[in-house]
């Protein structure tokens, strides 16, 4: 059950991301400042479900790796400190800035720079996750076993 709820978590902390990034470029590129502004918000609003997802995944993960040698657990851990490290201290706090400078009308060179920096943390953010993932599928896949011929 742990390892569903661990998938679940994982799975819907990775759709999340992506679609703040690919709404904040699609946005960014074809939208006006109204939609912008709208997204911004969006994105803030929608860490009430990115942040639970995150917190349930990585402790969720650190139980199911307790005790065990393997490198790509290892590798996991170590990803998942990144991933937390980068949105604690920069998509979290981007994200209320950005909402705000939206909301205020402000999209001066400081907006272009946070929103710069919000854009390469979360395609960080977003490899890193993509990573663990297929780390954690490689787990749970039974080895293939070949038959083996008597001579």
């Amino acid at each position: 059950m742990k390892t569903r709820i661990h998938a679940a978590a994982g799975a819907i902390a990775l759709i999340t991301v992506s679609a703040f990034w690919l709404s904040t470029v699609t946005v960014e590129l074809l939208g006006d400042a109204a939609a912008i502004t709208t997204v911004k918000n969006y994105v803030l609003a929608g860490m009430a479900i990115l942040i639970p997802a995150m917190i349930i995944a990585g402790a969720s993960g650190f139980s199911l790796g307790r005790g065990w040698k393997s490198p790509v657990v290892a590798r996991k851990k170590a990803r998942m400190r990144i991933i937390a490290a980068n949105g604690l201290l920069v998509l979290v706090p981007s994200a209320f800035l950005l909402s705000s400078f939206a909301t205020a009308g402000r999209f001066d060179n400081l907006f272009t720079v946070v929103q710069t920096i919000e854009l390469v943390a979360g395609a960080t953010n977003i490899a890193l996750l993509s990573l663990n993932m297929r780390d954690g599928l490689s787990l749970r896949r039974k080895p293939l076993r070949l038959a083996t011929r008597a001579r």
